[in-house]
């Protein structure tokens, strides 16, 4: 088992401390990376590794990763899980924490869990991104929860023209775009007055944000639609920020194209509670007076 962990908090060192101690009572192996390590209360037994480029996969040989921490570690954790295959386990040390399965007061769960091999895996969607200038690909990236196109200059506006499937919809200027799957239209997109999206439901998100212009509404397209966002020459240069994580220049003529991932990043879930109600839960909804449907 691997075990990701925001070593900058001391509930997720804490944590990290319990589930290690646990597994390892168990028999189960662990793994965390060497560059967090002097920051956790580590026994001796616990498999230290570490990554960057030209190193074999982290992962490699696990059947689960771990993450304890708020919505940016888990979106870190992702990284790993898509590139490995292995599924990923999220115990919410956050405010909302969509991505976790868990909370921090799940923890004998959680270890329970991960011992008895007690849980399901499902597949998420992922966005495959690429930014082109003059025709030519210039970066490619990907995205769990979006990619959104963003103007680099508080001042001023950026003027976009949006695209789907080939075709133009509409020009405006504006903060920019969100291209969301439905991981992520309760992050970013939602903020931006995006749709909530059920996980179940397969498509892709357009959501401008802050458009001043009279059409600049979100749209939901096909899973197999292509989104593009091209930025207009004659505007102040973007930025590309994939999950938040990740960010690369736009000049002003810069083309980004979303499309559906080749790759999705697999999620380990241990209750069948469903969407809605963990929306509810997520979002403190009120839902006092539901009676429900008569039986």
């Amino acid at each position: 088992m691997f075990l990701l962990a925001h070593t900058g908090r001391p509930a997720a060192i804490r944590s990290a401390e319990l589930v290690v101690q646990g597994l390892l009572r168990c028999g189960i192996g662990v793994r965390v990376l060497a560059e967090e390590a002097a920051d956790l209360p580590l026994p001796s037994e616990v498999e230290l590794v570490e990554a960057g480029p030209g190193r074999p996969d982290v992962l490699e040989g696990c059947e689960l990763l771990v993450v304890l921490g708020g919505d940016g570690t888990l979106l870190r954790g992702a990284e790993f899980a898509r590139r490995s295959g292995v599924p990923m386990l999220g115990v919410n040390l956050g405010r909302v924490g969509f991505l976790a399965e868990a909370e921090r007061d799940d923890l004998d769960k959680v270890v329970d869990r991960v011992v008895t091999r007690a849980y399901e895996v499902e597949e998420r969607m992922t966005l495959d991104v690429a930014v082109l200038t003059d025709g030519h690909v210039v970066h490619t990236d990907w995205a769990l929860n979006e990619a959104s196109v963003e103007k680099a200059a508080r001042e001023r506006l950026l003027e976009v023209v949006t695209e789907v499937d080939g075709r133009p919809v509409s020009r405006f200027g504006g903060d920019g775009v969100v291209c969301a799957t439905p991981t992520g239209s309760t992050a970013y997109a939602f903020s931006a007055g995006g749709p909530v999206v059920w996980p179940e439901v397969e498509a892709l998100l357009m959501v401008p944000i802050s458009a001043h212009a009279l059409f600049a509404k979100p749209l939901v397209t096909a899973p197999d639609s292509v989104l593009a966002v091209e930025v207009q020459p004659q505007t102040p240069n973007g930025v590309l920020w994939c999950d938040g994580r990740r960010t690369v220049e736009l000049p002003a003529g810069a083309r980004v194209e979303v499309r559906r991932g080749a790759v999705p990043v697999r999620l380990a879930r241990l209750h069948h509670a469903s969407f809605t109600d963990r929306l509810v839960a997520k979002f403190a909804l009120p839902v006092a007076g539901w009676r429900g449907a008569p039986h």
